[in-house]
Formats: structure tokens, sequence, C-alpha cells
């Protein structure tokens, strides 16, 4: 909140109070609260062959998680079916138009609960050509242009770790990644610039344009944040050999699982933990001491479907975290309805990073808030997701991973000391078979006698 004035407006809460130019004296009667502006977005998807309905559905879900996650408020979805997306708009021609008429009657709306569409969030990455149309379609009026953005997945995922990047590491890659994203796709902002001359007298040459102007300076940015990030890259790889001969282990998974919470626990640490995405980013490493074997955990960036790949690149040092860790601790939230395709999404990716296959517990997390839907038994209909119960699904697929598969609530501390139980094990295994001579492990006293 922002205390104004409210006889002058003048805003206080940049200026300190011995250099306010206002001379009115803020009281109750004489101060007013101006709330901070909340944008309003439409979100859009497309149906296709290699995509389903439901899916795209859970698609948008999640989109809309992403928008909140930034403070955006979704308020309408539109859906297309098509073969593949039009390399024009995106969507058709006809549901370009069924959007703008959306946004019109929008701000043309006096209803207080009908708010003025500010963003088109796309669940797709556009091209810069589909940009460049969509912002003309969506924006042509008849008299005046309107001024509504349009973004997509890509972008909406960088402006958030743009706004929770807390470190100047992490904030150097977000800013690389973001500025390698939006090089392509610089648009006119400067209509009064056409271009600019060159040389003297009258054989004057055309000069850069501002956007091959801005096109440069952000090259320039890109090149020296790289300077800074292999700078960066080699004092972790510092940081990581100094950390002796310890076992590392790894916190991996989709984001929002329940990573940082279970790090907390484990190392009755306060990493930062919020029912939001990507709510960590910076990698947190701490010495963990179970029984006599103290070994290092990390908590690492989660994963995403269709993760932009600059921020793939950007985050080499956080996922050299996952490269280099002995032991992954895969967690995955079991009460989401697609948590089969989010931990194939994690492994897919850390088969990609890494080039051998890892040592991993796969931790089933919130089973507290796991519901599902029991059949009636004279339903014939096919057995559907939501029909199988939480035993059921231990006997499935996860049945084949064996003594590593564990069903915990990181939340209600369920079967967490059974969780320790097994990294102890798998973690003393390591530890016995690279340092035979047990120069580390601190003496147990129970197993001695």
């Amino acid at each position: 909140m922002k205390k104004v004035c409210n006889s002058c407006i003048y805003d206080f809460f940049f200026v300190p109070l011995q250099s306010q130019r206002c001379e009115h004296v803020l009281t109750a009667s004489t101060m007013i609260e101006i709330k901070p502006y909340i944008e309003h977005a439409v979100l859009v998807g497309l149906i296709t062959p290699e995509q389903p309905e439901d899916r795209t559905k859970e698609y948008l879900d999640e989109l809309a998680f992403l928008a909140d996650t930034h403070g955006i408020v979704p308020v309408k979805r539109f859906i297309q079916r098509l073969n593949q997306p039009n390399t024009a708009t995106y969507v058709g021609e006809g549901k370009l138009e069924e959007i703008r008429q959306y946004i019109i009657e929008q701000e043309k709306s006096k209803d207080e609960n009908h708010e003025p569409i500010d963003v088109v969030i796309f669940d797709d990455e556009l091209s810069p050509r589909q940009i460049r149309n969509l912002e003309k379609g969506i924006n042509h009026r008849e008299k005046h242009p309107a001024n509504v953005r349009v973004i997509d997945r890509t972008i909406l995922i960088l402006e958030i770790f743009l706004q929770r990047a807390q470190t100047s590491y992490a904030k150097t890659q977000v800013e690389m990644a973001h500025l390698q994203y939006m090089l392509p796709r610089l648009t006119r902002m400067w209509s009064h610039l056409d271009r600019q001359r060159g040389g003297g007298g009258t054989n004057r040459g055309m000069g850069e344009t501002q956007i091959e102007a801005d096109k440069r300076v952000i090259g320039q940015r890109i090149a020296l944040l790289r300077e800074e990030l292999k700078r960066i890259d080699k004092q972790m790889a510092t940081q990581r050999q100094n950390r002796g001969k310890m076992v590392r282990v790894a916190l991996v998974g989709y984001t929002n699982v329940g990573k940082s919470t279970l790090m907390n626990l484990l190392s009755k640490s306060d990493v930062f933990a919020e029912n939001k995405l990507f709510a960590t980013l910076d990698t947190t490493v701490r010495k963990v001491t179970i029984d006599n074997l103290p070994f290092l955990l990390s908590d690492t960036v989660g994963f995403i479907r269709k993760l932009p790949h600059h921020l793939v690149e950007s985050f080499k040092s956080t996922l050299d975290e996952v490269r280099e860790a002995d032991l992954l601790i895969h967690v995955v939230d079991i009460s989401h309805p697609n948590f089969e395709e989010q931990y194939e999404v994690v492994r897919q990716t850390i088969s990609d990073i890494c080039k051998e296959e890892k040592r991993t517990i796969v931790v089933f997390n919130k089973i507290d808030n796991f519901t599902y839907v029991p059949k009636e038994e004279d339903d014939l209909t096919p057995i559907q997701r939501e029909n199988l119960s939480l035993e059921d699904l231990e006997k499935s697929w996860m049945s084949r991973l064996g003594e590593d598969c564990i069903f915990i609530s990181a939340r209600n501390k369920q079967n967490i000391d059974t969780l320790r139980a097994l990294m102890y094990d798998r973690i003393k295994a390591i530890h016995i078979q690279r340092y035979p001579y047990n120069d580390f492990l601190f003496t147990n006293y129970e197993e001695a006698e």
C-alpha cells in the first residue's frame, strides 16, 4: 500500500518526511490508500492430435497457476481444436476475432465484476512473427489501438523467475535467459526514429535502425553475462570440490511437489517453502546427519513441462548439483491428477542432463491430500485413474521400483522415519563403497553393543 495525500495526491511512500514538498498534514481524513494494480488475463490453448482435450485443460490449469504465481488473475479461457498451430497467428482467424471481441466487451462493460483485459497468455511458445500478428489483431480498434500485451508460457515462466530470483547468481542466470529469449522478439518502440543517418556531406549512408541498435546492446549484455556465469560456474565448481568426502544427495522433482518442505524436515533448516510454482530458485545445500552418518543435502529448482531451453542452459550450475549427486531423491506429488506425467517429465529431464543413470529413491509425497472416487459394484465401465486407491497404485508400476519407493506426507510427518532409514541404508552403502576405511563415518555405539 502507498500513503498518498488526498489533497494533492502526492506520494509519501518514496520521499522521506524531511524532504516532502507537500505541506498538508496526513490524517485519517486527508490520507487515502492506493492498492497495487492487478493485471487480468485470458488464457489460450489448442487441442491437437498430439494433445487431447483433457491434457489441454490440465495444461491450462497449470498455466493459470503460473499466472496466479506471477500475480495475474485469469478471467477467461479460449480453446480451439486444430491439426496444428497456425503459423501466422497460432489460432485461427475466427478464434482470434472471438478473443478480440471479448476484450472489447470487457473494456466497454460498466459492470464492476468485469475487469479490462491487460494480457493474453498462450500456452505454447510463440514465434516472433506470431507475437507481432497477434498483437496487431488483438489491439486493432476503429479509433485508437488498444495496449493489450501478448505473451506465451515461456515469457511467463521467465517473468516469474525474474520476480523470485533472490541472489545475484540467480538474477544473472535469469537475466541472461530473458535476454536470449527477447533478442529475436524485439518490436518497434520508437516510431519517430526510422533510421539514424550516418556519414557527412551529401553522401550520408543509411544508419542502423533503432531495433538494430537495441539488438547490438542486448548482444553485448548477453556476452557480458555469459562471462559472468562462467566465473560463477567456476566458483561453484570449486565450492563443490571443497565439500570434502561426504556423500551428496539432491532433491529433485516437479515444481510445487514439496521438496523445500521435505528439505526443512530432514535438515531442520528454514528454506523458503510456499504453495506456489518456483518458490525455490537458488540451490540450497545443508549438512544433514542421520544417526552416525553425515551427508550433504541440496534442494534444487523444480522442473516443469515445456521448460524453456534458455533456462536449462542458464541454470547450468544448479543442474550440476544433480549431475554430481551420488543419490537423487525424486519427490512426486501423488495427490496431483497427472502425477505420472510429471514423474516422466522429471525423469526424462534428468536423463537428458545426466550421462549415467543415477541411484534414485522415489518419494511419493502429499498422501494426506490424495483422494479417489470408488467405482460402484454395478459400474461396468473401464477403471479410470481417479478410481484407483493408494493401495491400488502401490501395486501398479510403482511396485517395480522395489524398496526404492516410499509414500510420505512431509507436512504431517507421515513415514518420515521410514524415509530416513531408507536414506541411511543407501547413503551408507555409497559411503562404504567409496571410503572402505570408514574414515568419516562416526562410531555407532548401539551397533557396537
